[in-house]
């Protein structure tokens, strides 16, 4: 019998096509006094209407769809759930995709392969405000932000009134301590700010990077004569 959600109640919707993660997922959360699952889809399509429906407080993701890419439903879920925290669930570290979803508006991801308490500590987070990130992840930002700056000191094409947005010193001093696997109350302690600081500000790196991918398919548009 599926519990009555009440108002502190996290909802969750998954995403996903595999069988044995989605009853993972449901016997995590079965017990939990403070979680809903609400709706698990298996395929692209079927995720893309279930953004019809109301919107839930967590959505999770896969990547690798039977039938197209998580990250579809992610971009159309940032749209039209502007409020539903988004993550990627996935098995792999591959940085490529993980990093496409970010753009496409996802706030953190959840590795398959977790501890069932450790998957709900995350959806807690998530919901909380925090944005799980690895070391990994970090430096792959990191990484696109620094091509990005070296990129503008040459003549390059410009994109008129759409200027890219760049990490702040604080951010990349963040995302660097981040790479070295310190932990955001660690974090916090190193730069001296609150530990509910650190998250804002992967956050907010996070919405740059949408804010340049954005940038990036105005440009690639115009240069192919689709936009004027």
């Amino acid at each position: 019998m599926l519990k009555a959600p009440q108002s502190s109640t996290i909802r969750v919707a998954l995403v996903e096509d595999d069988v044995h993660f989605q009853n993972a997922l449901k016997t995590a959360i079965q017990p939990a006094p403070d979680m809903l699952l609400q709706h698990v889809v298996g395929t692209m399509a079927l995720g893309l209407q279930l953004l019809a429906e109301i919107p839930t407080d967590v959505l999770l993701v896969d990547l690798g769809l039977p039938d197209g890419s998580g990250i579809d439903v992610i971009r159309d879920a940032h749209a039209k759930w502007p409020n539903c925290n988004i993550m990627v669930s996935t098995t792999f570290g591959d940085e490529q995709h993980v990093m496409q979803s970010l753009e496409a508006g996802a706030s953190g991801y959840l590795l398959k392969d977790s501890e069932p308490e450790n998957m709900l500590d995350e959806i807690r987070s998530l919901h909380a405000g925090g944005s799980p990130i690895s070391p990994m992840i970090a430096r792959q930002i990191l990484m696109r932000f620094r091509h990005n700056d070296s990129s503008t000191d040459t003549p390059a094409k410009p994109i008129a009134n759409k200027p890219r947005a760049s990490l702040s010193t604080r951010e990349q001093e963040v995302l660097e301590y981040i790479t070295k696997g310190f932990t955001s109350d660690e974090i916090a302690a190193l730069i001296s700010v609150s530990r509910h600081t650190v998250p804002t500000y992967v956050r907010r790196i996070y919405a740059k990077l949408e804010v340049n991918s954005k940038t990036e398919a105005i440009y690639e548009a115009r240069n192919q004569g689709l936009l004027v």
